[in-house]
């Protein structure tokens, strides 16, 4: 039964269902910036057996049927670009702070004992400071035109110009950026052992570890809901309206 998913994209799946992507998680598979690559071959990555991710997967759908679960899919690009920074831009702006001082107050305080934690405070800074960035040119530049191109299909129009001439060219840039902040996730959790804290650890210790492990979680989200879902919806809806 689980040949069924072995040749499906971890992203096509984690798009058509959350619970997916839950499983996914899990087991330590990129379901975002690695969301083009299949069941099997993600698996063979992490080092999972593919029928055990399979069966999950199964049993997600077997636990599903006769329920509501929403789909992200059926929503039009603009609510989902506005979603997006509401919850996933919110979250990394209202977290950011608290991460750039207990990274830099644990490292400070455990550097000499715990070495690795100098790493996680410059993989830390790293990736905060390039979500800023990122996420202003995302709701400065591409989101709006994403709204113009619902608000023109909606009303019947023709498509908005833009500076950046096609959609397809910030979207690389965003998703190159992606690609980015997932390899310093990745360097994190391999320096912090999975976000687990050693067992000497302080308070504060723990609170950034499990914060981090937290960050990871919604970051996934985000980036999924961009990669797999509104940035190929928005360039199917520029295409649809011509040039």
């Amino acid at each position: 039964m689980e040949q069924q998913w072995a040749d499906r994209t971890v992203g096509e799946l984690a798009a058509a269902d959350h619970r997916f992507a839950g499983v996914f998680h899990a087991h330590g598979i990129d379901f975002c910036c690695g969301g083009k690559k299949s069941v099997s071959a993600a698996c063979e990555k992490a080092g999972v057996p593919v029928e055990k991710v399979g069966q999950e997967l199964e049993a997600v759908v077997q636990t599903s049927r006769g329920t509501g679960t929403p789909d992200v899919r059926s929503w039009r690009p603009g609510f989902l670009a506005e979603y997006i920074v509401e919850v996933h831009h919110r979250y990394v702006r209202e977290t950011s702070p608290a991460l750039a001082q207990f990274s830099e107050k644990v490292a400070r305080v455990h550097g000499q004992t715990h070495p690795e934690t100098v790493d996680v405070y410059r993989l830390t800074m790293e990736m905060l400071n390039e979500l800023s960035s990122h996420m202003a040119k995302e709701e400065g530049m591409l989101f709006p035109y994403v709204r113009s191109l619902d608000q023109s299909m909606s009303q019947g129009g023709v498509r908005p110009s833009a500076p950046f001439g096609s959609a397809k060219n910030p979207i690389l840039m965003m998703e190159s950026e992606h690609d980015h902040v997932g390899n310093l996730l990745r360097e994190l959790r391999s320096v912090t052992s999975g976000f687990v804290p050693p067992p000497d650890a302080c308070n504060s210790y723990r609170f950034l570890y499990g914060t981090l492990a937290e960050f990871e979680a919604d970051l996934h989200q985000h980036i999924h809901l961009e990669n797999n879902i509104l940035f190929p919806r928005a360039i199917e809806l520029e295409a649809s309206l011509g040039s």
